[in-house]
């Protein structure tokens, strides 16, 4: 092939002229001297929907309403769009999902329930190539209440396996926490199996779905999860600290209590009760005031994702993923770059890992010629691809760049 990056460029635009979902990305604001957003699983683009649905806000229900709001909607919020939110992406069921607080404090609060309701039970298993986030606070909590954690050991291209999970889990597990998606190498879990083969031990298995949400295909209800907690700025596009939301399946609703009790989780905000007496249901999670301004950007993206549909972005995302590595392998692998993700497109989730020694200075010289990807160490150029807002001319535009830079070096 004497012109490959040519030729790629003219496949993407076919691509591009085929994809059914092409006329969403009207719908997102684009920025002038960007040539590829390759970051959406780290940050997704707004919608031009947001920036007047804003406005709207500060000129209605905040500015005209007021406090009054309160009682008009805002304070059923969190669990209002937590069964939007369950519709669409989750495969949930309503009254299980609240939107609340950061994905942080979500998951403390969560491990911290799911431990305590599993009295006798002294284990937490978590893998150490989990986002740190999960293993601080499987650290921290395990410090708290005098648990043990018992640590998986991942290759760093694959994930977590069934197998391994068999080999760890006892009758002194209380609690698996786990990626559905590997932040590194993009590996999707397999959920039904692993979450069988911890309850046939007796423990509970917390989801982390910050790398699967709005991007492949979730089942919660249906896979028998416990408990599950994800972020919204990625591929719902929520923007920079948007809140998070938290599944918590109706059967563990009496039983799990968790531990930041704040005056909106109680049954009766406004009693001002003497004491704690936490709201039925999925309610309980919340503990402040709930991010009302926070919740607004997500409502855009989620009627666009019900509106394609979840099985259609899944099916864009494989095609996304199975292009990048298609360019990769024709204008990257020359120049030493591997593929860290699995090439099976099965258990592939949205993003696309590249290794190569020089990669973290690379990442500096790309995002100042308008090509966005992230880095991850040791050596990973992460290319996030967001089903409604990227095209394919995009990954062949900037995998190009990311070319003539390793040739740059090369002839340095």
């Amino acid at each position: 092939m004497t012109d490959p990056v040519g030729h790629l460029a003219a496949r993407a635009a076919e691509l591009d002229a085929a994809d059914p979902l092409a006329g969403h990305r009207a719908a997102f604001v684009t920025t002038e001297g960007v040539v590829a957003y390759l970051d959406g699983n780290s940050l997704g683009r707004p919608l031009h929907a947001t920036r007047d649905r804003l406005a709207d806000f500060v000129d209605g229900a905040w500015g005209d309403r007021l406090i009054r709001a309160w009682d008009e909607g805002w304070m059923d919020a969190p669990t209002e769009l937590g069964d939007t939110l369950g519709r669409v992406v989750l495969g949930a069921a309503p009254g299980q999902t609240v939107v609340a607080d950061s994905t942080t404090v979500l998951l403390y609060k969560l491990v911290r329930a799911a431990v305590d309701a599993q009295p006798g039970r002294t284990e937490i298993v978590v893998d150490t190539d989990n986002f740190p986030t999960d293993r601080f606070v499987a650290e921290g909590v395990a410090a708290e209440r005098g648990l043990e954690l018992r640590w998986i050991r991942p290759e760093p291209d694959s994930g977590v396996t069934a197998d391994q999970v068999r080999a760890v889990v006892s009758d002194r597990t209380a609690l698996v926490l786990l990626s559905h998606v590997a932040y590194r190498s993009g590996r999707i879990a397999d959920v039904p199996a692993i979450t069988e083969i911890a309850h046939q031990a007796g423990a509970l298995v917390l989801w982390d779905l910050c790398h699967s949400a709005g991007s492949i295909e979730v089942a919660l209800d249906e896979h028998q999860v416990d408990l599950a907690v994800g972020c919204t700025y990625k591929y719902l596009n929520g923007g920079p600290g948007a809140p998070a939301f938290a599944y918590l399946a109706h059967r563990h609703q009496d039983r799990l209590q968790q531990p930041i009790q704040g005056w909106m989780g109680a049954a009766d905000p406004f009693a001002m009760a003497e004491h704690y007496r936490p709201a039925a249901g999925v309610r309980q999670l919340v503990s402040g005031t709930p991010p009302i301004v926070g919740m607004l950007p997500m409502r855009d993206m989620l009627a666009l994702i019900e509106q394609a549909g979840m099985f259609a972005v899944r099916r864009k995302s494989v095609a996304l993923t199975s292009f990048a590595i298609e360019v990769a392998d024709q204008l990257l692998a020359a120049y030493g770059v591997t593929v860290a993700s699995p090439r099976d497109r099965e258990v592939r989730g949205s993003h696309v890992t590249l290794d190569h020694p020089d990669f973290r200075q690379v990442t500096a010289e790309l995002w100042a010629r308008g090509v966005i990807p992230d880095f991850r160490p040791p050596q990973g150029l992460r290319i996030g691809l967001s089903p409604l807002s990227t095209s394919f001319a995009e990954v062949a535009a900037g995998l190009a760049v990311v070319a003539d830079l390793l040739s740059d070096r090369t002839r340095a």
